[in-house]
Protein backbone atom coordinates (compact mmCIF):
# COMPACT_ATOMS: atom_id res chain seq x y z
CA UNK A 1 0.00 0.00 0.00
CA UNK A 2 2.87 2.43 0.95
CA UNK A 3 4.43 1.71 -2.68
CA UNK A 4 1.37 2.52 -4.40
CA UNK A 5 1.00 5.76 -2.43
CA UNK A 6 4.22 6.98 -3.23
CA UNK A 7 4.08 6.39 -6.97
CA UNK A 8 1.97 9.45 -6.44
CA UNK A 9 5.14 11.47 -5.44
CA UNK A 10 6.65 10.72 -8.82
CA UNK A 11 5.68 13.74 -11.06
CA UNK A 12 6.41 16.23 -8.49
CA UNK A 13 9.72 14.56 -7.65
CA UNK A 14 11.53 18.24 -7.62
CA UNK A 15 9.07 19.56 -4.93
CA UNK A 16 9.57 16.85 -2.80
CA UNK A 17 13.53 17.34 -3.21
CA UNK A 18 13.05 20.79 -2.64
CA UNK A 19 10.66 19.61 0.70
CA UNK A 20 12.94 17.18 1.99
CA UNK A 21 16.61 18.91 1.48
CA UNK A 22 14.84 22.13 3.29
CA UNK A 23 13.96 20.34 6.35
CA UNK A 24 17.25 18.53 6.37
CA UNK A 25 19.04 21.43 6.77
CA UNK A 26 16.39 22.99 9.17
CA UNK A 27 17.07 19.68 11.50
CA UNK A 28 20.26 20.60 11.18
CA UNK A 29 20.07 23.95 12.34
CA UNK A 30 18.54 22.49 15.32
CA UNK A 31 21.59 20.47 16.06
CA UNK A 32 24.09 23.54 16.16
CA UNK A 33 22.34 25.08 18.73
CA UNK A 34 22.88 22.83 22.08
CA UNK A 35 26.73 22.64 20.84
CA UNK A 36 26.83 26.71 20.64
CA UNK A 37 25.36 27.10 24.22
CA UNK A 38 27.80 24.40 25.55
CA UNK A 39 30.91 26.28 23.86
CA UNK A 40 29.21 29.25 25.84
CA UNK A 41 29.06 27.93 29.36
CA UNK A 42 31.97 26.21 29.78
CA UNK A 43 34.72 28.07 28.03
CA UNK A 44 33.25 31.60 25.87
CA UNK A 45 31.65 33.04 28.88
CA UNK A 46 34.04 31.79 31.94
CA UNK A 47 37.28 33.07 29.73
CA UNK A 48 35.12 36.55 29.34
CA UNK A 49 35.81 35.92 25.43
CA UNK A 50 33.62 39.12 24.48
CA UNK A 51 34.45 39.70 21.00
CA UNK A 52 33.11 35.80 20.35
CA UNK A 53 29.89 35.72 21.98
CA UNK A 54 29.44 39.08 19.63
CA UNK A 55 30.70 37.05 16.78
CA UNK A 56 28.33 33.95 17.74
CA UNK A 57 25.51 36.03 18.28
CA UNK A 58 25.52 37.43 14.23
CA UNK A 59 26.54 33.90 13.46
CA UNK A 60 22.96 32.84 14.76
CA UNK A 61 21.18 35.61 13.45
CA UNK A 62 22.45 35.00 10.30
CA UNK A 63 21.27 30.99 10.50
CA UNK A 64 17.93 31.95 11.74
CA UNK A 65 16.69 34.10 8.82
CA UNK A 66 18.36 31.16 6.61
CA UNK A 67 15.58 29.03 9.11
CA UNK A 68 12.73 30.90 8.35
CA UNK A 69 13.56 31.30 4.75
CA UNK A 70 13.91 27.29 4.44
CA UNK A 71 10.81 26.80 6.35
CA UNK A 72 8.72 29.13 4.38
CA UNK A 73 9.63 27.27 1.36
CA UNK A 74 8.77 23.71 3.63
CA UNK A 75 5.44 25.45 4.51
CA UNK A 76 4.43 26.44 1.11
CA UNK A 77 5.65 24.59 -1.22
CA UNK A 78 5.29 21.04 0.99
CA UNK A 79 2.01 21.45 0.98
CA UNK A 80 1.68 22.30 -2.47
CA UNK A 81 3.10 19.10 -3.41
CA UNK A 82 0.28 17.71 -0.95
CA UNK A 83 -2.35 19.24 -2.83
CA UNK A 84 -1.07 18.85 -6.09
CA UNK A 85 -1.20 14.93 -5.04
CA UNK A 86 -4.66 14.71 -3.74
CA UNK A 87 -5.44 16.71 -6.87
CA UNK A 88 -4.18 13.67 -8.95
CA UNK A 89 -6.06 10.92 -6.98
CA UNK A 90 -9.18 13.19 -7.26
CA UNK A 91 -8.84 13.18 -11.16
CA UNK A 92 -7.28 9.66 -11.65
CA UNK A 93 -10.25 8.14 -9.34
CA UNK A 94 -13.05 10.04 -11.27
CA UNK A 95 -11.49 9.17 -14.50
CA UNK A 96 -11.57 5.09 -13.57
CA UNK A 97 -15.43 5.95 -12.07
CA UNK A 98 -16.76 7.05 -15.92
CA UNK A 99 -14.88 3.87 -17.40
CA UNK A 100 -17.24 1.55 -14.67
CA UNK A 101 -20.07 -0.56 -16.46
CA UNK A 102 -23.42 1.00 -15.36
CA UNK A 103 -23.68 -2.55 -13.41
CA UNK A 104 -21.52 -1.26 -10.59
CA UNK A 105 -23.66 2.05 -10.51
CA UNK A 106 -27.00 0.00 -10.24
CA UNK A 107 -25.29 -1.64 -7.10
CA UNK A 108 -23.29 1.46 -5.50
CA UNK A 109 -25.20 4.12 -3.62
CA UNK A 110 -24.07 7.32 -5.21
CA UNK A 111 -23.10 9.14 -1.25
CA UNK A 112 -20.88 6.35 -0.93
CA UNK A 113 -18.68 7.03 -4.14
CA UNK A 114 -19.05 10.83 -3.81
CA UNK A 115 -17.64 9.81 -0.14
CA UNK A 116 -14.39 7.79 -1.44
CA UNK A 117 -14.02 10.76 -3.96
CA UNK A 118 -14.41 14.10 -1.90
CA UNK A 119 -13.85 12.81 2.04
CA UNK A 120 -11.82 9.32 1.71
CA UNK A 121 -8.90 11.82 0.18
CA UNK A 122 -9.31 15.25 2.64
CA UNK A 123 -6.21 13.29 4.56
CA UNK A 124 -4.06 12.54 1.89
CA UNK A 125 -2.58 16.04 1.51
CA UNK A 126 -1.53 16.41 4.94
CA UNK A 127 0.21 12.98 4.52
CA UNK A 128 1.59 13.50 1.48
CA UNK A 129 3.65 16.67 2.79
CA UNK A 130 4.21 15.86 6.58
CA UNK A 131 4.49 12.28 6.57
CA UNK A 132 8.00 11.71 4.89
CA UNK A 133 9.19 15.20 5.81
CA UNK A 134 7.73 14.33 9.81
CA UNK A 135 9.59 10.54 9.38
CA UNK A 136 12.81 12.33 7.93
CA UNK A 137 13.15 14.82 9.82
CA UNK A 138 12.52 12.59 13.07
CA UNK A 139 15.07 9.78 11.74
CA UNK A 140 17.50 13.09 11.67
CA UNK A 141 17.06 14.51 14.65
CA UNK A 142 16.94 11.30 16.67
CA UNK A 143 20.37 9.91 15.40
CA UNK A 144 21.60 13.37 15.47
CA UNK A 145 20.87 13.91 18.63
CA UNK A 146 21.67 10.22 20.49
CA UNK A 147 25.19 10.74 18.81
CA UNK A 148 25.78 14.19 19.98
CA UNK A 149 24.53 13.15 23.77
CA UNK A 150 27.28 10.17 23.90
CA UNK A 151 29.38 12.65 23.05
CA UNK A 152 28.95 14.68 26.54
CA UNK A 153 28.40 11.34 28.40
CA UNK A 154 27.66 7.73 27.63
CA UNK A 155 26.22 6.90 30.62
CA UNK A 156 23.51 9.68 31.36
CA UNK A 157 22.26 8.95 27.79
CA UNK A 158 22.09 5.60 28.18
CA UNK A 159 19.86 5.54 31.31
CA UNK A 160 18.14 8.64 29.85
CA UNK A 161 17.52 6.29 26.79
CA UNK A 162 16.24 3.41 28.79
CA UNK A 163 12.40 4.46 28.14
CA UNK A 164 12.43 4.37 24.51
CA UNK A 165 11.53 0.48 24.38
CA UNK A 166 8.37 1.45 26.36
CA UNK A 167 7.05 4.19 23.95
CA UNK A 168 7.61 2.01 20.73
CA UNK A 169 5.77 -0.81 22.84
CA UNK A 170 2.90 2.06 23.56
CA UNK A 171 2.69 3.37 19.38
CA UNK A 172 2.62 0.11 18.28
CA UNK A 173 -0.02 -1.08 20.59
CA UNK A 174 -2.48 1.90 19.94
CA UNK A 175 -1.57 1.75 16.20
CA UNK A 176 -3.25 -0.99 15.41
CA UNK A 177 -5.99 0.72 17.25
CA UNK A 178 -6.29 3.48 15.46
CA UNK A 179 -5.64 1.94 11.92
CA UNK A 180 -9.38 -0.41 12.68
CA UNK A 181 -10.93 2.78 14.09
CA UNK A 182 -9.69 4.91 11.68
CA UNK A 183 -11.04 2.44 8.95
CA UNK A 184 -14.57 2.19 10.52
CA UNK A 185 -14.75 5.84 11.06
CA UNK A 186 -14.12 6.56 6.50
CA UNK A 187 -17.18 3.31 6.01
CA UNK A 188 -19.49 5.42 8.68
CA UNK A 189 -19.02 8.64 6.97
CA UNK A 190 -19.39 7.27 3.52
CA UNK A 191 -22.98 5.63 4.92
CA UNK A 192 -23.66 9.14 6.31
CA UNK A 193 -23.06 10.60 2.76
CA UNK A 194 -25.34 8.10 1.23
CA UNK A 195 -28.40 9.12 3.47
CA UNK A 196 -27.73 12.55 2.67
CA UNK A 197 -28.03 12.43 -0.71
CA UNK A 198 -30.90 9.83 -1.30
CA UNK A 199 -32.75 11.83 1.41
CA UNK A 200 -32.04 15.14 -0.75
CA UNK A 201 -32.62 13.60 -4.35
CA UNK A 202 -35.58 12.27 -3.29
CA UNK A 203 -37.24 15.97 -1.17
CA UNK A 204 -40.47 16.00 -3.16
CA UNK A 205 -41.56 12.30 -2.61
CA UNK A 206 -40.18 12.85 1.47
CA UNK A 207 -42.36 16.30 1.70
CA UNK A 208 -45.18 14.81 -0.48
CA UNK A 209 -45.41 12.31 1.82
CA UNK A 210 -44.80 14.20 4.68
CA UNK A 211 -42.17 11.60 6.01
CA UNK A 212 -39.66 13.87 7.02
CA UNK A 213 -39.67 12.79 10.51
CA UNK A 214 -39.51 9.38 8.91
CA UNK A 215 -35.98 10.79 6.91
CA UNK A 216 -34.73 12.50 10.27
CA UNK A 217 -34.56 9.37 12.27
CA UNK A 218 -33.09 7.48 9.37
CA UNK A 219 -30.15 9.99 8.91
CA UNK A 220 -29.77 10.21 12.49
CA UNK A 221 -29.08 6.41 12.89
CA UNK A 222 -25.82 6.73 10.60
CA UNK A 223 -25.08 9.79 12.28
CA UNK A 224 -25.46 8.35 15.74
CA UNK A 225 -22.86 5.78 14.13
CA UNK A 226 -20.61 7.89 13.15
CA UNK A 227 -20.75 10.35 16.45
CA UNK A 228 -19.88 7.22 18.10
CA UNK A 229 -17.45 6.28 16.41
CA UNK A 230 -15.16 9.15 15.58
CA UNK A 231 -15.42 9.65 19.69
CA UNK A 232 -13.61 6.52 20.00
CA UNK A 233 -10.76 7.43 17.50
CA UNK A 234 -10.23 10.66 19.98
CA UNK A 235 -10.42 8.38 22.71
CA UNK A 236 -8.01 6.27 21.21
CA UNK A 237 -6.05 9.94 20.17
CA UNK A 238 -6.25 11.32 23.42
CA UNK A 239 -5.05 8.19 25.04
CA UNK A 240 -2.05 8.23 22.55
CA UNK A 241 -1.07 11.70 22.62
CA UNK A 242 -0.88 11.60 26.78
CA UNK A 243 0.84 8.74 27.18
CA UNK A 244 3.56 9.98 24.41
CA UNK A 245 3.92 13.05 26.61
CA UNK A 246 4.13 11.20 29.74
CA UNK A 247 7.01 9.09 28.56
CA UNK A 248 8.87 12.34 27.09
CA UNK A 249 8.04 14.08 30.37
CA UNK A 250 9.54 11.01 32.28
CA UNK A 251 12.69 11.17 29.76
CA UNK A 252 12.97 14.69 30.69
CA UNK A 253 12.42 14.14 34.26
CA UNK A 254 15.28 10.88 34.16
CA UNK A 255 18.22 13.47 32.33
CA UNK A 256 17.31 16.22 34.85
CA UNK A 257 18.01 14.11 37.86
CA UNK A 258 20.84 11.97 36.18
CA UNK A 259 22.43 14.72 35.16
CA UNK A 260 22.24 16.92 38.42
CA UNK A 261 23.72 13.57 39.84
CA UNK A 262 26.13 13.69 37.89
CA UNK A 263 27.08 17.42 38.14
CA UNK A 264 26.96 17.69 41.68
CA UNK A 265 29.73 14.46 41.69
CA UNK A 266 31.72 16.14 39.33
CA UNK A 267 31.14 13.96 36.32
CA UNK A 268 29.95 16.62 33.83
CA UNK A 269 30.14 20.26 33.77
CA UNK A 270 27.34 22.69 34.00
CA UNK A 271 27.47 23.64 30.46
CA UNK A 272 27.69 19.91 29.52
CA UNK A 273 24.33 19.78 31.17
CA UNK A 274 22.73 22.24 29.28
CA UNK A 275 23.40 21.49 26.39
CA UNK A 276 22.04 17.98 27.16
CA UNK A 277 19.02 19.41 28.55
CA UNK A 278 18.64 21.53 25.38
CA UNK A 279 19.34 18.10 23.46
CA UNK A 280 16.70 16.08 25.05
CA UNK A 281 14.36 18.40 24.57
CA UNK A 282 15.34 18.34 20.71
CA UNK A 283 15.18 14.44 20.98
CA UNK A 284 11.68 14.77 22.34
CA UNK A 285 10.67 17.04 19.37
CA UNK A 286 10.86 14.56 16.62
CA UNK A 287 9.09 11.81 18.94
CA UNK A 288 6.02 14.13 19.23
CA UNK A 289 6.42 14.49 15.40
CA UNK A 290 6.35 10.30 15.57
CA UNK A 291 3.33 10.32 17.28
CA UNK A 292 1.73 13.00 15.00
CA UNK A 293 2.91 10.83 11.65
CA UNK A 294 1.25 7.65 13.16
CA UNK A 295 -1.89 9.69 13.25
CA UNK A 296 -1.28 11.48 10.49
CA UNK A 297 -0.68 7.93 8.87
CA UNK A 298 -3.31 6.07 9.68
CA UNK A 299 -6.28 8.79 9.15
CA UNK A 300 -4.21 9.42 5.45
CA UNK A 301 -4.17 5.80 4.68
CA UNK A 302 -7.70 4.81 6.07
CA UNK A 303 -8.74 7.18 3.09
CA UNK A 304 -6.37 6.00 0.42
CA UNK A 305 -6.92 2.12 1.47
CA UNK A 306 -10.52 2.79 0.31
CA UNK A 307 -9.55 5.06 -2.81
CA UNK A 308 -7.14 2.46 -3.79
CA UNK A 309 -10.11 -0.54 -3.67
CA UNK A 310 -12.32 1.75 -5.52
CA UNK A 311 -8.82 2.04 -8.08
CA UNK A 312 -8.68 -1.69 -8.20
CA UNK A 313 -12.41 -2.33 -9.15
CA UNK A 314 -11.55 -3.52 -13.50
CA UNK A 315 -14.41 -2.37 -15.54
CA UNK A 316 -15.38 -5.71 -17.10
CA UNK A 317 -16.64 -3.51 -20.24
CA UNK A 318 -13.52 -2.14 -22.28
CA UNK A 319 -12.41 -2.24 -25.40
CA UNK A 320 -10.13 -5.12 -26.95
CA UNK A 321 -6.61 -4.70 -27.77
CA UNK A 322 -7.62 -4.73 -31.10
CA UNK A 323 -10.61 -3.25 -31.18
CA UNK A 324 -11.93 -1.09 -34.35
CA UNK A 325 -13.75 1.83 -35.38
CA UNK A 326 -16.61 1.76 -38.75
CA UNK A 327 -16.08 5.39 -39.66
CA UNK A 328 -19.65 5.67 -40.73
CA UNK A 329 -22.18 3.11 -38.95
CA UNK A 330 -25.04 2.62 -41.15
CA UNK A 331 -27.34 1.11 -38.67
CA UNK A 332 -28.17 -2.46 -39.12
CA UNK A 333 -28.70 -4.55 -35.76
CA UNK A 334 -28.23 -8.00 -35.65
CA UNK A 335 -28.87 -10.01 -32.63
CA UNK A 336 -27.86 -13.79 -32.13
CA UNK A 337 -28.96 -16.56 -30.08
CA UNK A 338 -28.28 -13.35 -26.91
CA UNK A 339 -28.58 -14.06 -23.33
CA UNK A 340 -28.52 -12.35 -20.48
CA UNK A 341 -28.63 -12.01 -16.22
CA UNK A 342 -28.16 -9.27 -14.07
CA UNK A 343 -27.00 -12.18 -11.33
CA UNK A 344 -25.29 -15.17 -13.38
CA UNK A 345 -28.30 -17.10 -12.32
CA UNK A 346 -31.55 -16.28 -13.62
CA UNK A 347 -31.58 -15.61 -17.12
CA UNK A 348 -33.59 -12.52 -18.51
CA UNK A 349 -33.39 -13.33 -22.18
CA UNK A 350 -32.51 -16.38 -23.42
CA UNK A 351 -31.51 -17.49 -27.12
CA UNK A 352 -32.77 -13.94 -28.44
CA UNK A 353 -32.45 -13.41 -32.31
CA UNK A 354 -33.50 -10.53 -34.31
CA UNK A 355 -32.24 -8.49 -36.85
CA UNK A 356 -33.31 -4.47 -37.84
CA UNK A 357 -32.34 -3.41 -41.35
CA UNK A 358 -30.86 -0.21 -41.47
CA UNK A 359 -33.62 2.75 -41.34
CA UNK A 360 -36.12 0.40 -39.71
CA UNK A 361 -38.39 1.29 -36.94
CA UNK A 362 -39.31 -1.15 -34.83
CA UNK A 363 -41.12 -1.10 -31.86
CA UNK A 364 -40.72 -3.72 -28.67
CA UNK A 365 -43.70 -4.23 -26.48
CA UNK A 366 -44.00 -7.04 -23.76
CA UNK A 367 -45.19 -7.47 -19.84
CA UNK A 368 -43.51 -6.03 -17.06
CA UNK A 369 -39.97 -7.35 -16.53
CA UNK A 370 -39.93 -9.55 -19.95
CA UNK A 371 -36.71 -7.65 -20.65
CA UNK A 372 -37.55 -4.89 -23.51
CA UNK A 373 -34.94 -2.03 -21.63
CA UNK A 374 -32.41 -4.96 -21.10
CA UNK A 375 -32.38 -6.03 -24.62
CA UNK A 376 -31.73 -2.23 -26.14
CA UNK A 377 -29.15 -1.82 -22.97
CA UNK A 378 -27.30 -4.36 -24.35
CA UNK A 379 -26.93 -2.80 -27.46
CA UNK A 380 -24.55 0.67 -26.34
CA UNK A 381 -22.83 -2.74 -24.31
CA UNK A 382 -24.33 -0.96 -21.17
CA UNK A 383 -24.42 -4.58 -19.64
CA UNK A 384 -22.10 -7.61 -21.26
CA UNK A 385 -23.98 -10.38 -22.65
CA UNK A 386 -23.61 -14.11 -21.45
CA UNK A 387 -23.83 -15.52 -24.70
CA UNK A 388 -24.41 -15.03 -28.27
CA UNK A 389 -23.63 -11.66 -30.39
CA UNK A 390 -24.74 -8.66 -30.87
CA UNK A 391 -23.81 -7.13 -34.48
CA UNK A 392 -23.76 -3.45 -36.10
CA UNK A 393 -23.11 -3.61 -39.48
CA UNK A 394 -21.82 -6.97 -39.58
CA UNK A 395 -19.26 -6.14 -36.83
CA UNK A 396 -19.56 -7.18 -33.37
CA UNK A 397 -19.73 -4.76 -31.12
CA UNK A 398 -17.25 -6.28 -28.26
CA UNK A 399 -14.65 -5.60 -31.58
CA UNK A 400 -15.88 -2.33 -31.59
CA UNK A 401 -14.29 0.97 -29.33
CA UNK A 402 -16.96 1.67 -27.08
CA UNK A 403 -16.11 5.57 -27.87
CA UNK A 404 -17.15 4.42 -31.65
CA UNK A 405 -19.91 2.25 -30.67
CA UNK A 406 -21.63 4.79 -28.36
CA UNK A 407 -20.99 7.67 -30.24
CA UNK A 408 -23.21 6.38 -32.45
CA UNK A 409 -26.30 5.56 -30.50
CA UNK A 410 -28.63 8.08 -29.24
CA UNK A 411 -30.95 6.88 -25.83
CA UNK A 412 -33.72 8.90 -25.25
CA UNK A 413 -35.19 7.67 -21.93
CA UNK A 414 -38.56 8.11 -20.03
CA UNK A 415 -36.66 9.60 -16.71
CA UNK A 416 -34.86 12.06 -18.41
CA UNK A 417 -31.60 13.60 -16.54
CA UNK A 418 -31.06 17.31 -17.53
CA UNK A 419 -27.47 18.51 -15.89
CA UNK A 420 -28.25 21.45 -13.28
CA UNK A 421 -27.12 24.60 -15.88
CA UNK A 422 -28.85 26.17 -18.37
CA UNK A 423 -30.79 24.92 -21.57
CA UNK A 424 -27.75 25.67 -23.78
CA UNK A 425 -25.37 23.68 -21.75
CA UNK A 426 -28.03 20.55 -22.10
CA UNK A 427 -28.89 20.53 -25.47
CA UNK A 428 -24.90 21.39 -26.65
CA UNK A 429 -24.15 18.36 -24.21
CA UNK A 430 -25.27 16.39 -27.56
CA UNK A 431 -22.63 17.95 -29.39
CA UNK A 432 -19.89 20.06 -27.18
CA UNK A 433 -18.37 22.08 -30.34
CA UNK A 434 -21.67 22.61 -31.92
CA UNK A 435 -22.45 26.02 -33.67
CA UNK A 436 -25.62 27.99 -32.28
CA UNK A 437 -27.20 27.71 -35.36
CA UNK A 438 -27.25 24.17 -34.87
CA UNK A 439 -27.80 24.61 -31.20
CA UNK A 440 -31.43 26.20 -32.69
CA UNK A 441 -31.70 23.75 -35.56
CA UNK A 442 -31.32 20.93 -33.07
CA UNK A 443 -34.21 22.82 -30.61
CA UNK A 444 -36.67 23.61 -33.77
CA UNK A 445 -36.62 19.96 -34.82
CA UNK A 446 -37.59 18.98 -31.24
CA UNK A 447 -40.39 21.86 -30.88
CA UNK A 448 -38.81 23.25 -28.09
CA UNK A 449 -37.43 26.76 -29.37
CA UNK A 450 -40.40 28.08 -29.11
CA UNK A 451 -40.98 27.86 -25.08
CA UNK A 452 -37.21 27.89 -24.67
CA UNK A 453 -37.15 31.83 -26.17
CA UNK A 454 -40.40 32.03 -23.67
CA UNK A 455 -38.30 31.35 -20.84
CA UNK A 456 -36.74 34.44 -18.87
CA UNK A 457 -32.96 34.45 -20.22
CA UNK A 458 -33.91 32.03 -23.60
CA UNK A 459 -31.56 29.54 -23.98
CA UNK A 460 -29.56 30.77 -20.80
CA UNK A 461 -32.30 30.18 -18.50
CA UNK A 462 -30.74 28.36 -15.83
CA UNK A 463 -33.43 24.43 -15.09
CA UNK A 464 -32.12 24.09 -11.88
CA UNK A 465 -31.39 20.38 -10.10
CA UNK A 466 -32.17 17.97 -12.85
CA UNK A 467 -34.35 20.44 -14.97
CA UNK A 468 -36.93 21.35 -11.66
CA UNK A 469 -37.64 24.59 -13.24
CA UNK A 470 -39.59 22.45 -16.20
CA UNK A 471 -42.37 20.42 -17.02
CA UNK A 472 -41.98 17.00 -17.95
CA UNK A 473 -42.88 17.52 -21.62
CA UNK A 474 -40.03 20.64 -21.83
CA UNK A 475 -37.37 17.75 -20.08
CA UNK A 476 -38.16 15.69 -23.09
CA UNK A 477 -38.33 18.38 -25.62
CA UNK A 478 -34.67 19.44 -24.50
CA UNK A 479 -33.44 15.52 -24.63
CA UNK A 480 -34.75 15.44 -28.19
CA UNK A 481 -33.07 18.38 -29.13
CA UNK A 482 -30.05 17.68 -27.50
CA UNK A 483 -30.64 14.00 -29.68
CA UNK A 484 -30.79 15.67 -33.22
CA UNK A 485 -27.73 17.74 -31.83
CA UNK A 486 -26.06 14.37 -31.49
CA UNK A 487 -27.38 13.10 -34.93
CA UNK A 488 -26.84 8.76 -34.31
CA UNK A 489 -27.69 6.24 -36.80
CA UNK A 490 -28.85 4.15 -33.92
CA UNK A 491 -31.86 5.36 -32.07
CA UNK A 492 -33.33 3.85 -28.52
CA UNK A 493 -36.45 5.50 -27.27
CA UNK A 494 -37.18 4.22 -23.85
CA UNK A 495 -40.81 4.95 -22.93
CA UNK A 496 -39.87 8.67 -24.36
CA UNK A 497 -43.83 9.28 -23.77
CA UNK A 498 -45.68 7.45 -21.06
CA UNK A 499 -44.92 9.52 -18.49
CA UNK A 500 -46.57 12.69 -20.30
CA UNK A 501 -50.27 14.16 -20.83
CA UNK A 502 -51.80 13.91 -24.31
CA UNK A 503 -51.28 17.61 -25.61
CA UNK A 504 -47.15 17.44 -24.65
CA UNK A 505 -47.32 13.69 -25.73
CA UNK A 506 -48.81 14.74 -29.24
CA UNK A 507 -45.75 17.38 -29.60
CA UNK A 508 -43.70 14.56 -28.23
CA UNK A 509 -44.44 12.17 -30.91
CA UNK A 510 -44.71 14.65 -33.49
CA UNK A 511 -41.19 15.08 -32.77
CA UNK A 512 -39.70 11.57 -32.15
CA UNK A 513 -41.57 10.95 -35.69
CA UNK A 514 -39.18 13.21 -36.83
CA UNK A 515 -36.00 12.22 -35.36
CA UNK A 516 -36.83 8.82 -36.41
CA UNK A 517 -36.28 9.42 -39.67
CA UNK A 518 -33.79 7.14 -41.59
CA UNK A 519 -32.24 5.97 -38.83
CA UNK A 520 -32.10 2.36 -37.34
CA UNK A 521 -34.81 3.10 -34.22
CA UNK A 522 -36.25 0.76 -31.52
CA UNK A 523 -38.88 2.01 -29.43
CA UNK A 524 -39.95 0.46 -26.43
CA UNK A 525 -43.62 1.20 -25.46
CA UNK A 526 -45.82 0.21 -22.58
CA UNK A 527 -48.89 2.30 -24.59
CA UNK A 528 -49.68 0.19 -27.11
CA UNK A 529 -52.02 2.74 -28.46
CA UNK A 530 -48.28 4.88 -28.98
CA UNK A 531 -47.41 2.41 -31.54
CA UNK A 532 -50.19 0.96 -33.49
CA UNK A 533 -48.54 2.54 -36.88
CA UNK A 534 -45.48 1.21 -36.65
CA UNK A 535 -44.67 -1.34 -39.63
CA UNK A 536 -42.78 -4.07 -37.02
CA UNK A 537 -43.97 -4.92 -33.81
CA UNK A 538 -41.58 -7.34 -31.71
CA UNK A 539 -43.60 -9.27 -28.50
CA UNK A 540 -41.04 -9.77 -25.92
CA UNK A 541 -41.84 -11.78 -23.12
CA UNK A 542 -40.01 -14.11 -20.40
CA UNK A 543 -40.20 -16.60 -23.59
CA UNK A 544 -38.03 -14.63 -25.40
CA UNK A 545 -39.49 -13.00 -28.59
CA UNK A 546 -43.15 -13.99 -29.48
CA UNK A 547 -44.55 -12.71 -32.09
CA UNK A 548 -43.90 -10.18 -34.40
CA UNK A 549 -45.73 -8.18 -37.38
CA UNK A 550 -47.93 -4.97 -37.37
CA UNK A 551 -50.82 -4.04 -35.26
CA UNK A 552 -53.49 -5.60 -37.43
CA UNK A 553 -51.25 -8.95 -37.97
CA UNK A 554 -50.98 -9.23 -34.50
CA UNK A 555 -54.35 -8.68 -33.09
CA UNK A 556 -55.88 -11.04 -36.00
CA UNK A 557 -53.22 -14.00 -34.30
CA UNK A 558 -55.24 -13.49 -30.80
CA UNK A 559 -52.04 -14.21 -29.07
CA UNK A 560 -50.34 -12.14 -26.64
CA UNK A 561 -50.34 -8.63 -28.16
CA UNK A 562 -54.14 -9.37 -28.71
CA UNK A 563 -54.31 -9.67 -24.71
CA UNK A 564 -51.90 -7.07 -23.27
CA UNK A 565 -53.81 -4.50 -25.97
CA UNK A 566 -57.06 -5.43 -24.60
CA UNK A 567 -56.07 -5.05 -21.13
CA UNK A 568 -55.36 -1.76 -22.00
CA UNK A 569 -58.40 -0.87 -23.09
CA UNK A 570 -60.78 -2.44 -21.33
Amino acid sequence: MVKKFAKYYKPHIGLFVLDMVCAFIISMTDLVYPMVTRKFMNEIIPNKQIELIFKFGVGLLVLYIIRMILEYIVGYYGHLLGIRMEYDMRKEVFSHIQKLPISFFDNTKIGKIMSRIVNDLNEISELAHHGPEDLFISIVMLSGSFLLLLTINIKLTLITFSIVPFMILFTMLYNSKMRSNFRKMRESLADVNASLEDSISGIRVVKSFTNEEYEEEKFDYGNETFKVIRGQSFKYLGTFHGGINFFTNIATLIALVAGGYFVATNQIQNGDLVAYLIYINQFLQPIRKLANFVEQYQKGMAGFKRFDELMEIEPDIKDKEDAVEIEKIKGRVTFQNVTFSYDDKNEVLSDVNLQVNQGETVAIVGPSGAGKSTLCNLIPRFYEIDGGSIKIDDVDIKDLKLHNLRGNIGVVQQDVFLFSGTVKENILYGKLDATNEELISAAKAANAHNFIMELPDGYDTYIGERGVKLSGGQKQRISIARMFLKNPPILILDEATSSLDNQSEAVIQSSINELAKNRTTFIIAHRLATVKSAKRIIVLTDNGIEEEGTHIELMEKKGVYYGLYNSQFE
